[in-house]
């Protein structure tokens, strides 16, 4: 979900924030936004500067425990000597108005929502830190919060001024970026109105400020406020505040959310605009407050992607002639998992590649690569972790993720690797429309106030994951999102007999589709496969059969006999081992609706017509022998929808007769079920 903000920057947050960017030209860092101090430049009359200095604080966040584990002790002494031995993150600027009466930044306040760090608090020129008691008035898009302190200092707060003039000099006063209060001056240029639909006007303004100056007050040469320093333009020298009189003529005891916001999903590009509207009472406590506005945006989120799938139900995959290119194209038998997406021609295509693998210990591995927010892995187990044991230990899938590096902590010029994240903070189930069941882990990242969410689906290799990185703020969109994504992952099952053994004893790793599958098999005697599609089996007399042979079902999308579109194996492909080019395969062929191309109606015209290589003759392709028949239907159709290809290829050149006795072998076993 992205949220409109016209053409200026709310400033946030000067501590680090998890975003998702690239490592390895593959996976997600963490950014930090750089530090720097401000330079006091200020020409108000010097008997002012006490009364503002102590009216004006920092807003602070504690900072959490670390219970990360990285690759060496941190280096904290490559850090400015404040930032490493302050206790609290410094994330805005606030100040007095009134007796217990407190201003900042809506977004400032906002950092804390669903925080990992400490709530937000006030902290003064002298280091003392005051709990926020009551949440007051609270305007989203107008950008403020007026609140009380549990234990108030006592303090002259700062003169109001609801008019002021244009062209004056100002002041912005604000945290430098934690390195204190500073004043900085400037000219109060003009009104401008703001991008939604004018309802009221910004103050611009001059005077320098940086993201620290979020929530903090812009006076006149008489030491009053005229407004609260909220964001920048990005492209001229010139800020934007709220006039104190929006703050003040507010009604009281009241949170207001009003604000325009884009949602988008990532399988295609259109976006909905929609507005995020709706007040609850107040006062609230901190906490009781975020509860309140989790309430509201929460189902707001889930509206928003509801409705923009809905909006595009007509063509969203499966549904559309969009989709027929992939409907109708068989499986993909690479291991990697694909995410189906629309391409800007309303084409549905597989999308997604690894760009990283990193080997591990006993034939395991790790490929990776990123497709917009996400990251998806392939992970392959390695032999000497019992499969019973793998798919129920997240901490040891998550500390072989990390190897390939996704995860580094910024200390300095320095980027130290994150070597285990512990155990996950939450975990569930999810199953998609697929009827495949999906572990779900999120694991917190303290220091930079965010989650790596983890969709993991238990594949017989071990698994095909779906990953995002976010800020702790966007947790539930996240999560929804990822959720809404299984439905649109594309991927074979993929392993080894033996870990095709330990994979099919666990029955709630199955997804639905198993229900109408049934594997067996016996080392150096047979290999069973019955499905309400296909049926067959083979003897080591057709392909030898041990724990190290390959077997891979093709899952794909297609419609069954009633129209309806189904997750099943569309491939059946079994190797003597990974390495041997000893295999058979069984493949399913659907005739194509008449929209698609010549390059479908050719290929079924060949597979129906029985034309070459698919008329049972032997022939070799470069080092080697292959043959290829299309199994007979089982009702003797003349015309079948549906019809099923057998595969036997031998390395090296083999005999015709060889060749043939195998291929007539494997046809005798088949069953095809479906027409």
């Amino acid at each position: 979900m992205t949220s409109s903000t016209g053409s200026t920057q709310v400033w946030g947050t000067s501590a680090p924030r998890l975003v998702r960017t690239a490592v390895f030209c593959l996976l997600a860092c963490v950014a930090w936004f750089a530090i720097g101090a401000a330079r006091a430049d200020s020409t108000l009359d010097p008997s002012l500067l006490p009364k503002i200095q102590s009216a004006t604080f920092e807003v602070v966040a504690a900072k959490p425990k670390d219970t990360l584990t990285y690759e060496k002790p941190l280096p904290m002494e490559l850090l400015p000597y404040q930032d490493r031995t302050d206790k609290y993150y410094s994330i805005g600027t606030a100040f007095a108005i009134g007796p217990n009466t407190y201003v900042t930044a809506a977004h400032v306040l906002m950092v804390g929502y669903q925080t990992l760090w400490g709530l937000p608090e006030l902290r003064d020129a002298s280091g003392k830190v005051y709990a926020i008691d009551r949440i007051e008035k609270f305007a989203l898009r107008r950008d403020f919060v007026v609140f009380t302190l549990k234990d108030p200092p006592n303090i002259a707060p700062l003169a109001v001024d609801t008019r002021p003039g244009l062209n004056q000099v100002v002041y912005s006063v604000g945290n430098a970026l934690g390195t204190g209060v500073v004043i900085r001056n400037g000219l109060y240029t003009s009104n401008t109105p703001e991008d939604q639909d004018g309802q009221w006007k910004w103050i611009r303004f001059s005077a320098a400020a940086s993201p620290g100056n979020s929530g903090g007050p812009l006076l006149d040469q008489n030491g009053k406020v005229i407004g609260i320093v909220l964001m920048k333009s990005p492209n001229e020298n010139l800020n934007y505040a709220l006039p104190m009189g929006e703050v003040l003529d507010a009604p009281g005891d009241l949170a207001r959310f009003d604000r325009r916001m884009a949602y988008q999903f990532d399988v295609f590009d259109s976006t909905l605009s929609g507005t995020f509207k709706g007040d609850f009472k107040l006062p609230l406590s901190v906490p009781g407050f975020f509860a309140a506005y989790a309430k509201a945006f929460h189902p707001y989120l889930d509206s928003q992607l509801k409705a923009l799938l809905d909006q595009q139900s007509a063509d969203l995959f499966p549904d559309g002639t969009g989709a027929h290119q992939l409907l109708y194209s068989g499986p993909s038998m690479d291991d990697f998992p694909q995410l189906v997406t629309r391409n800007s021609d309303g084409v549905w295509v597989n999308s997604g590649s690894s760009s990283i693998k990193i080997t591990l210990p006993a034939n395991g591995y790790i490929s990776g690569g990123t497709l917009g927010g996400n990251i998806l892995f392939h992970l392959r187990k390695p032999d000497n972790i019992p499969g019973a044991a793998f798919h129920h230990d997240p901490k040891g899938v998550m500390d072989m993720l990390l190897k390939t590096g996704f995860l580094k902590r910024p200390i300095g010029p320095e980027r130290i690797l994150v070597t285990s994240l512990g155990e996950p903070g939450d975990t569930g189930t999810s199953t998609d429309r697929w009827g495949r069941t999906w572990q779900t882990w999120s694991w917190p990242v303290p220091y930079a106030d965010g989650y790596v969410h983890l969709y993991a689906l238990p594949t017989p290799d071990g698994y095909a994951i779906l990953m995002r990185i976010g800020p702790a703020t966007t947790r539930h969109d996240t999560v929804i999102n990822m959720r809404a994504l299984t439905d649109f992952i594309s991927l074979p099952y993929d392993g080894t007999l033996a870990q095709w053994k330990e994979f099919l004893a666990d029955g709630k790793l199955l997804p639905a589709a198993f229900r109408n599958i049934k594997i067996a098999f016996e080392y150096g005697k047979d290999f069973r496969y019955d499905s309400q599609r296909l049926a067959f089996s083979f003897t080591p007399e057709l392909q030898q059969i041990d724990a190290d042979s390959m077997l891979t079902l093709g899952f794909t999308f297609f419609p069954d006999a009633h129209g309806k579109v189904v997750w099943d194996a569309g491939q059946v492909w079994l190797a003597a081992d990974n390495h041997d080019r000893h295999w058979i395969s069984l493949l399913r062929n659907a005739a194509p609706p008449a929209d698609l191309d010549d390059s479908y109606q050719s290929f079924w015209k060949k597979v129906s017509g029985r034309q070459h290589p698919y008329d049972g003759l032997a022939y070799t392709d470069g080092d080697t022998s292959k043959i290829n028949a299309v199994v007979p239907p089982s009702r003797g159709d003349d015309k079948p929808s549906v019809l099923y290809t057998a595969y036997v290829y031998q390395p090296g050149t083999q005999p015709q007769a060889e060749m043939k006795q195998k291929l007539d072998a494997l046809l005798k076993s088949v069953k095809v079920k479906e027409q």
